[in-house]
C-alpha cells in the first residue's frame, strides 16, 4: 500500500484539551444561537407559568398586612388621645362662676343659656350654665330649694317643661336616678341631681286604630346637674350625654360636675 493511501486512512489526533483562560474572541468557538422562534417559545414560556400564579394571593398578603398595620396605628391613636384628655377653665367673674369643660369641646352662642359647650362630634353632649334673674330670686343657700330629693323633682320638672312638644303622639319618660349634697373645698353646699329621660314619639300619630300608633325611641338621653347658690342667684351646671355612651365618657363628666364653683361678683 503507498504511503500516500496511509496517509489518508490515519486516524488525525484528537485536538488539545480547551484552556478557557488562554481563549480569545478569535479562537473562542461559537455558541449555539437560539432561532427567532425559539425566543418567542421560550418567553411564552415564562409568561404562561407566571400566569399560573394566584393574583389573589399576593394582594392578599399585602391587605392583610395594611389592615393589621391599620389597627395597630388606630389603636395607637385611641390610646394617645385617651391618654391626653385635657379641660379649659371657664371663669366668669362678672356673673360669677367657673368651671373645667374638655379641651376639645366648642361653644356655642345663642343657646339659651349664660354659656354653652359641645362635642363637635356628639352633639347631644354638652354641657351649660343656667342662672336665675337677680330681680326675680333671694337665694341665701341651696338649701333654700328643699332636700336634694325635693331639689331634683324640681329640676326634673324644669327638664320636663323646656322639651315639651306639640307634636302629636310624643311622650317622655324620666327618672331621678340619684341626689346628694357635698360640701366643697370652698365651703360652699352644693346639690348634685341625676337624671335620665326618654322621648317616645308614634310612627303614625294620625292614625285612627290604636295599634297603628306604634311609639318608637326617638332619644334617650343622661342628666348630670350641680346646684349652687351665690350672690343671691341659683346657678345650675347641667351635662347631657346619649345614655348609650354615658359609661365611656362618666369619668370625664364627674370631672366637669367636680369643677364647678360659684364665686362672688
Amino acid at each position: 500500500m503507498s504511503s500516500a493511501v496511509l496517509q489518508s486512512l490515519r486516524v488525525p489526533p484528537s485536538p488539545p484539551p480547551r484552556d478557557p483562560s488562554t481563549e480569545t474572541p478569535a479562537t473562542r468557538p461559537p455558541r449555539l444561537a437560539l432561532a427567532p422562534s425559539a425566543r418567542i417559545r421560550r418567553r411564552a414560556t415564562v409568561l404562561c407559568s407566571a400566569e399560573h400564579v394566584s393574583p389573589s394571593q399576593v394582594p392578599r398578603r399585602n391587605a392583610i398586612a395594611f389592615l393589621l398595620s391599620s389597627l395597630f396605628l388606630s389603636r395607637t391613636e385611641v390610646s394617645f388621645a385617651e391618654s391626653s384628655i385635657g379641660f379649659r377653665e371657664q371663669l366668669d367673674n362678672f356673673d360669677g362662676y367657673t368651671f373645667k369643660y374638655p379641651q376639645n369641646w366648642i361653644q356655642v352662642r345663642g343657646a339659651g343659656a349664660d354659656v354653652f359647650f359641645r362635642d363637635p362630634f356628639v352633639l347631644d353632649e354638652n354641657v351649660s350654665v343656667n342662672i336665675s334673674s337677680p330681680s326675680s330670686s333671694q337665694y341665701k343657700s341651696v338649701e333654700d330649694l328643699g332636700s336634694p330629693q325635693l331639689a331634683g323633682e324640681k329640676v326634673l320638672k324644669q327638664y320636663l317643661v323646656e322639651f315639651m312638644s306639640t307634636r302629636l303622639g310624643v311622650r317622655r319618660e324620666s327618672t331621678i336616678l340619684s341626689t346628694a349634697s357635698r360640701v366643697a373645698d370652698d365651703g360652699r353646699m352644693y346639690y348634685e341631681v341625676e337624671a335620665n329621660i326618654k322621648s317616645f314619639a308614634s310612627n303614625n300619630e294620625l292614625a285612627v286604630m290604636p295599634q297603628d300608633r306604634i311609639p318608637r325611641l326617638e332619644w334617650d338621653r343622661h342628666y348630670l346637674s350641680v346646684l349652687g347658690v351665690e350672690n343671691n342667684r341659683l346657678y345650675e351646671l347641667r351635662l347631657q350625654i346619649p345614655e348609650r355612651v354615658f359609661m365611656e365618657e362618666e369619668k370625664n363628666l364627674r370631672q366637669v360636675m367636680d369643677s364647678f364653683r360659684v364665686i362672688k361678683a
